[in-house]
């Protein structure tokens, strides 16, 4: 137990290190954990590269593991925690799924479907199921294991643009001589 910690912020602490096995296989270090009765009934890391799969998002895979825990594609009385704000796709499977919460980490104001860029969850005129949104829950933290992911990506690319320089220069004086 994490005394000083709200519940929301040690599930979300779940959720980080789920984000940690994406980031551990070269992922978008996105986590996803769902919370039924006070405890974890699924996982998803960020899978999309691993499986060659556009759907395999954290939330999806979490939210199909969940399903199968229940026995039912309601999860009604379930809270979703994820490190960043659901995508459209992600969102508006938690509309048919029928989450009780969602509770995310970083914003994503570009495209975010919980109020960063629009509000599936709470959308004006509603479609079937409105659930509670709370953002910003660990959102330092998440928004540092995601900074950090990125930086490292940059560092490694241009990493290997200078290598792929380098050899084609030495190719060109190979050639040359």
């Amino acid at each position: 137990m994490n005394f000083g910690l709200s519940e929301d912020e040690q599930f979300m602490l779940l959720a980080m290190r789920e984000a940690e096995k994406a980031r551990a296989v070269g992922e978008v270090p996105c986590g996803c954990v769902i919370v039924k009765d006070g405890r974890v009934i699924a996982r998803g890391w960020n899978q999309v590269e691993t499986l060659k799969d556009a759907t395999a998002h954290a939330e999806m895979l979490a939210l199909t593991a969940a399903e199968a825990a229940v026995g039912d594609w309601r999860l009604e009385g379930c809270t979703v925690y994820v490190t960043k704000e659901p995508c459209p796709m992600c969102a508006g499977a938690m509309v048919h799924c029928r989450p009780s919460r969602v509770v995310y980490g970083i914003p994503d104001a570009k495209g975010g479907a919980c109020g960063g860029w629009i509000n599936l969850l709470d959308s004006n005129p509603p479609l079937n199921h409105k659930c509670e949104t709370i953002g910003g829950v660990l959102g330092q933290q998440c928004l540092e294991q995601f900074q950090s992911f990125f930086r490292e990506a940059r560092a490694a690319a241009k990493l290997r643009k200078q290598q792929q320089r380098e050899q084609q220069a030495l190719q060109q004086d190979e050639s040359a001589n």
